[in-house]
């Protein structure tokens, strides 16, 4: 219900507030000359819930058409990024919006135009951006901006400070490692029962080994296959020493793990579904969340006053040591750029100039919508708490991640499963961390090599069809051609 009510009602109050700061924006663009503006986004709807309302209030003689990539619907066998590239040239939009690889993809051919000649005639404002993404994006556009994102999304870790000084430890610090944010959790009692009970750290809502150890991989900016070679790199010195690791964290009690009971949506009242939370319930000491959580710790705190956390702040997420000013856990899946086919280059930069401008910024930072605005001034917090955890490290893309479609599907679809199997046979003890690591490796070797294989033989196939096909053309025109003559006859 408060889902549907905040969809209901967060167009409405963006808009209106949009609108009461901006009417003198909206004057100076009444004398614009009328044009159409195709912009690709999700759908149509959302389009307009999150961006469009507003804009069009602002730029009544824009027509917005909305070219949904929903009707990009690949089936099984079919590549997606290649439709959803096919998809573009055909449907010639002026706005595209594409994740990281499309981006590079994009760039690199020449499909998109460079917005630094916008930025620099109109003097648009750079500064205040969340640090580290205009480099990040030029990076990926080998040295030029290609493209902007209006938010992001972003994880930290939360602290309860009563915990902290009820058992004399020393608060945790920005740019910790993994190591020593899982010793900081050891150092709490593991007695108790029940709501006595307390926890050092809740990282995330799965704590297997395996799913603890890809988490302290991600930061450490390890992967588990080259995508290049597509040879796999999992069993290796870094990351033993990151499962063994995890192992004794999970061995030691210290580690929150989620009951699948508390998670079915059975609550009595919605004090009780507030309360399931560890750390509102002052049960855990540290937490790894996202920016999201605010949200769901301030309506905690209003309903169940004295009941919910209240002391408690926030700093970075741990960090790979070699690379201390950096994070794998910010992450922008929306990247707006302007495509080189684009008939209304201007228009199309009016639109992006809007949403990652500072107008945009100040009300959208009001939405509660879970991510942040990428212009950071407007990220607040009224009890003064360190917010800067969230964006005070610069983006990086995450090895794990990188060029993963170019990986066998069948080896994705069965890659977790024999992880997850292997890393249990560890944690239950019927193996070690090494003998469960040889294992797993023999295992996706030769999954690797066997999805090589289908997909390989695949490729055959579709090539002797297409050949077969080429071939009948051939055929048909050649008939055709010897027939042409006896019919003028």
């Amino acid at each position: 219900m408060i889902q549907r009510f905040r969809k209901l009602f967060l167009p409405l109050v963006l808009t209106t507030g949009i609108l009461a700061g901006c009417a003198s924006n909206a004057d100076s663009n009444k004398a614009e000359e009328a044009s159409t503006l195709k912009v690709m986004y999700h759908d149509e709807r959302s389009f307009y819930q999150q961006y469009g309302m507003l804009f069009t209030a602002l730029h009544p003689n824009v027509e917005i058409e909305v070219i949904s990539t929903q009707n990009v619907r690949p089936e099984e066998g079919q590549d997606y990024e290649k439709m959803m590239m096919d998809y573009i040239e055909e449907q010639k939009p002026d706005v595209i919006m594409v994740g990281v690889d499309q981006y590079e993809e994009l760039a690199a051919d020449g499909k998109l135009v460079e917005l630094d000649p916008f930025i620099e005639k109109d003097k648009f404002d750079l500064e205040g951006i969340l640090p580290g993404v205009v480099e990040y994006l030029k990076e990926k556009g080998n040295g030029s901006l290609y493209g902007l994102t209006p938010e992001f999304y972003s994880q930290a870790i939360f602290y309860n400070k009563d915990l902290f000084d009820r058992y004399n430890i020393e608060y945790p610090r920005d740019k910790m490692t993994w190591e020593e944010l899982l010793h900081l959790a050891s150092l709490f009692p593991t007695d108790g029962t029940g709501k006595d009970r307390i926890y050092g750290l809740k990282a995330g809502y799965q704590t297997s080994l395996f799913e603890l150890g890809n988490t302290i991989g991600l930061a450490n900016d390890l992967n588990f296959v080259d995508p290049n070679s597509l040879q796999v790199t999992i069993n290796t010195d870094s990351w033993k020493s990151i499962f063994e690791s995890a192992l004794m964290a999970i061995k030691s009690g210290t580690l929150y793990t989620e009951d699948p009971n508390s998670m079915n949506g059975n609550f009595n009242t919605y004090e009780d579904y507030l309360m399931r939370d560890p750390f509102i319930s002052g049960r855990v000491a540290m937490m790894l969340e996202g920016t999201y959580k605010l949200n769901e710790i301030k309506e905690a705190t209003a309903s169940l006053k004295d009941k919910a956390v209240t002391n408690w702040d926030l700093v970075t997420v741990p960090v790979n040591p070699q690379t201390p000013d950096q994070s794998t856990y910010v992450n922008f899946y929306n990247i707006f750029a302007i495509h080189a086919s684009a008939e209304n280059r201007d228009a199309a930069w009016d639109f992006i100039k809007y949403i990652h401008g500072d107008d945009y910024a100040r009300v959208a930072a009001k939405a509660n919508t879970g991510n942040f605005p990428i212009r950071t001034k407007y990220i607040k917090d009224d009890e003064g708490r360190n917010l800067a955890a969230f964006y005070a490290l610069k983006p990086a893309q995450p090895q794990m991640y990188r060029n993963y479609d170019k990986l066998p599907e069948m080896f994705t679809s069965e890659f977790y499963q024999l992880a997850n199997e292997e890393m249990k046979a560890a944690e239950d003890g019927s193996k070690s961390v090494s003998e469960a690591l040889d294992s797993l490796q023999n295992k996706l070797d030769k999954l690797m090599l066997e999805a090589k294989q289908k997909e390989d033989a695949g490729a055959v196939d579709a090539e002797q069809e297409a050949g077969g096909g080429a071939e009948a053309g051939s055929t048909d025109a050649a008939v055709e051609e010897e027939s042409a003559p006896e019919a003028a006859e």
